[in-house]
């Protein structure tokens, strides 16, 4: 069975519109806890879609996630909170002049944050994209712990080691889904366009990529720049939902985490990206009280702070040595995979009830 365009089109705005009616009820009903696991699961897809673009689609092992997000957290802090607010918490030295008495509001401040952070990538990826494989990897981590350490020594801007507390709660569910599901759009249309196709034949074979009159160097410094403009967006809605930050936050660890969703889901997947992102978050809030004590039939044990992260450690294993693909690995859902794969299960139980009926 194959669906035309149209019907198609219809199950998707038939889709669409259901996922924004969940988006409203669980905004209106869901409880404080729940619903900031809620918002997160949309900001780990923000997360993951960044670094799929440039693990998944472009083939470029990235690890510096984590400073991209830094960047565009602490710009959008610096342009939204209050002078009042700046004045509390640069208490150690003053703020510098020229950022006292900004205040914006956010959505002009998440813009910015974003081209900051693809700005920084721009400046990054423009030396360090000429190394391939685990040069880069350790390159980009390198960067990104670079970052992390101006920002804890950049007193007047960044307030240091103390971080920025008080941050004004603008990453709302509606604000957070709602960059989410343009950053699942806007991911669509672009592995569809021709610079997504560039994408992928750079991962596939970038020789044969280059032979074919590909401009390789500049793919890969446009989509490292994109995928960074995304993290510093993501990172700047991580920082108003906590309405704290400080450079702790942004280690390998976070770089990590969304690694882990990427991996798990398939690396060349939106689909698998965007459900990994949903179990994930939610199993590393279910699975909080591994880092507590443990009581057993026999024994107890302490608190190992961490155990639960072993588990995803060791999840992590199995599927690179078992399903390198992962989830979904380079597929996407569609309506006729679904009802393709539906139908025959359907066709089969219908005759069966019917015998037990005649029987």
């Amino acid at each position: 069975m194959v669906l035309d365009k149209k019907t198609a089109r219809i199950l998707n705005i038939c889709g669409g519109a259901l996922v924004i009616a969940f988006i409203f009820l669980a905004n209106g009903t869901f409880g404080s806890f729940t619903l900031r696991i809620f918002n997160l699961c949309g900001i780990y897809i923000i997360l993951a879609l960044s670094l799929n673009l440039i693990n998944g689609f472009t083939g470029l092992f990235s690890l510096g996630h984590a400073g991209f997000m830094a960047i565009g957290a602490y710009v959008s802090a610096l342009l939204t909170m209050s002078p009042a607010q700046k004045e509390l918490n640069f208490f150690m030295a003053p703020i510098v002049p020229i950022l006292a008495q900004v205040e914006i509001p956010f959505i002009p401040a998440l813009i910015l944050a974003g081209s900051a952070a693809a700005l920084a990538g721009f400046l990054i990826g423009t030396p360090v994209l000429r190394l391939r494989d685990d040069y880069l990897a350790i390159a980009t981590l390198g960067f990104s712990e670079i970052i992390r350490v101006v920002i804890t020594n950049l007193q007047p801007v960044t307030n240091g080691a103390l971080g920025l507390k008080g941050l004004p709660k603008f990453s709302t569910t509606l604000m957070i889904w709602a960059v989410a599901v343009l950053t699942i759009v806007f991911m669509a249309a672009l592995v569809r366009s021709a610079f997504g196709r560039s994408c992928r034949a750079i991962r596939d074979n970038e020789i044969a990529a280059q032979a074919m009159g590909i401009p390789v160097a500049r793919i890969k410094i446009i989509s490292f720049t994109i995928s960074s403009f995304i993290a510093g967006a993501g990172g700047a809605l991580l920082g108003h939902l906590m309405s704290t930050i400080d450079p702790k936050m942004f280690t390998f660890s976070l770089t990590y985490n969304i690694l882990l969703i990427v991996v798990l889901g398939g690396i060349g997947s939106i689909t698998g990206s965007v459900i990994a992102a949903i179990v994930i978050t939610i199993a590393m809030e279910a699975l909080r009280f591994l880092d507590g004590s443990l009581n057993f039939i026999f024994f107890r044990t302490q608190g190992l702070p961490g155990l639960r992260m072993v588990v995803f450690s060791v999840l992590l294993l199995v599927v690179v040595i078992y399903r390198q693909q992962g989830l979904m690995g380079k597929q996407e859902f569609s309506w006729n995979s679904l009802f393709n794969s539906a139908l025959p299960r359907l066709r089969k139980l219908i005759p069966a009830r019917k015998k037990r009926e005649a029987s």
